[in-house]
């Protein structure tokens, strides 16, 4: 104990301590396992969970332990990618891949008692540890994959209908993300997700 006291007064770090997955910073308070703050600068790095896909706009949802994704376009093999979605008819470049964080999922069980399994969503891409409401306008990387996120998913009533549960409420302001893919290349469940 006298040499960690010792260090510290000297100024050097001193062993990291706290709960497992949490990191914690010597000056302030336990960071969130999605971040490390160092200066004005906020780095964190998440990971790809799922990975799913949907022929037309109502069909299931389907998951796939990997996905291709092409600049400009979308996911091989998904709705939005060949124009069959739901939405197609008034088609956007943001809706080329849709993420979500697994975090919602759980808070809507936790706090408002209803199961929605990844798949129900309908979102492309489930993660963990990504701040997703953060990255409008950011670049980041999935895999080798680089996307941008565009822009806020919002809930829709379709979700219910499709899902026969009442998430729109709950879904406000962390309905996920809608982003264009910059860079193409196959992502892999397991994948790191970090900033750009």
């Amino acid at each position: 104990l006298r040499a960690i006291g010792a260090r510290q007064q000297a100024g050097a770090a001193a062993p990291a301590r706290g709960r497992p997955g949490v990191l914690t910073s010597r000056r302030g308070p336990p960071l969130g396992s999605s971040g490390l703050i160092r200066g004005a600068q906020t780095m964190w790095q998440g990971r790809l969970e799922h990975i799913y896909i949907a022929e037309t706009g109502s069909a299931p949802m389907h998951a796939l332990s990997e996905a291709r994704l092409t600049a400009g376009v979308g996911i091989e093999g998904d709705r939005y990618a060949t124009g069959k979605g739901y939405y197609s008819k008034t088609p956007r470049s943001d809706r080329q891949v849709t993420l979500i964080e697994i975090e919602t999922l759980e808070a809507l069980q936790r706090d408002h008692a209803i199961e929605l399994k990844p798949d129900e969503t309908r979102r492309n891409l489930t993660t963990r540890a990504v701040p997703l409401n953060h990255l409008v306008g950011k670049r980041f990387r999935v895999g080798t994959v680089l996307l941008y996120g565009a822009r806020l998913n919002v809930p829709c009533k379709y979700l219910e209908q499709v899902t026969g549960k009442p998430v729109y409420e709950p879904l406000v302001h962390r309905s996920g993300l809608n982003c264009e893919i910059v860079e193409g290349g196959v992502i892999r469940a397991g994948d790191p997700i970090v900033p750009a």
